[in-house]
């Protein structure tokens, strides 16, 4: 999916020394190629482009790609669980900041063999992606924090009104439920660090994974709207629900509009343009508080990084 371009800039821009590099590329494959040969050897251009990034936006490039593998731990779990009743391998959860343990989640017993097929790869996706975002930060990748699956579903669920014993794994309709509070969050996670990030690189990987992103919410919400009136309304009061703790704006939609007659599977304003959210709104929805906070929700901890905060609606 990603070229030996990108891969080569991401070690240069993410890994902290020179042996890391070294080590990196080789397990690419890019070790001898000629611009990867030069990042080795000469590391001051990435790291100047470190400084660069972080004097622009106060935060660095592999800050914004460690908040952005925060989510996709969450997302990746969540879907693992649900097809296959297994998280993910040891080997792709470790690195900096303190490793947590995931509560909750179990192999969902699909009836629908199309439903089965989308959770089977967007698990693969999801799966993906924190490979590959782990592989691009090298050394400087955040392990993965502590996930809640069970409790943070259920708190959710009863503010949206829908009861205080969800279980996202009981049944299909549950899963997608489950499925649309994060694939929505994460499009405008995307889009909402796009202006952040400086490398070309970084904001070209960041744009291919928001495409991706981008798919699996349309597919959640298609599926969830081809379920008929009860599904609509569970999922259009999860939108109300994340739009109470991500600030003033008005800017979560529905999967129906004109008063239930007809689909909304792009959320987007009058130019049909994608709305985005901040870091900090994204964990205002993922720690389910419209305050500031460290920690809550579906992240008992708080995610690992520099970018950890949300943000107050005050």
């Amino acid at each position: 999916m990603f070229d030996k371009e990108f891969i080569a800039g991401a070690i240069a821009r993410s890994s902290e020394t020179a042996v890391d590099r070294r080590r990196l590329l080789t397990l690419t494959g890019l070790a001898g190629a000629g611009a990867a040969a030069a990042m080795v050897a000469g590391p001051a251009g990435a790291a100047s482009a470190a400084t660069e990034s972080a004097a622009s936006n106060g935060v660095s490039d592999g800050a914004v790609l460690n908040f952005a593998l925060n989510l996709e731990y969450l997302e990746a779990e969540f879907y693992h669980r649900a097809v296959y009743g297994t998280g993910l391998p040891e080997k792709l959860t470790g690195g900096k900041g303190e490793r947590g343990g995931v509560t909750g989640g179990r192999k969902v017993r699909f009836k629908s063999k199309r439903l089965a097929s989308y959770a089977k790869e967007i698990a693969g996706d999801e799966y993906n992606h924190v490979a590959f975002l782990r592989s691009a930060l090298g050394s400087a990748a955040v392990a993965r924090p502590a996930i809640s699956l069970d409790g943070a579903f259920r708190a959710a669920a009863k503010a949206a009104g829908l009861g205080s014993g969800f279980d996202p794994y009981a049944n299909e309709t549950n899963f997608l439920l489950a499925a649309f509070v994060f694939e929505d969050v994460g499009v405008t996670a995307y889009k909402g660090a796009a202006p952040l990030i400086t490398n070309k690189t970084y904001l070209e990987a960041a744009a291919g994974i928001l495409a991706v992103e981008a798919y699996h919410a349309a597919t959640i919400r298609s599926s969830l709207y081809e379920m008929g009136k009860p599904a609509q309304r569970a999922a259009n009061a999860i939108s109300d629900a994340r739009d109470s703790l991500d600030g003033k704006r008005d800017d979560d939609q529905h999967i129906t509009m004109n008063g239930g007659k007809d689909a909304n599977i792009v959320p987007a304003n009058r130019f049909s343009v994608a709305y985005s959210r901040t870091p900090g709104e994204v964990l205002n929805v993922v720690y389910l508080t419209p305050k500031a906070a460290t920690r809550g929700g579906f992240f008992p901890k708080g995610v690992n990084g520099a970018v950890n905060a949300s943000t107050s609606e005050s």
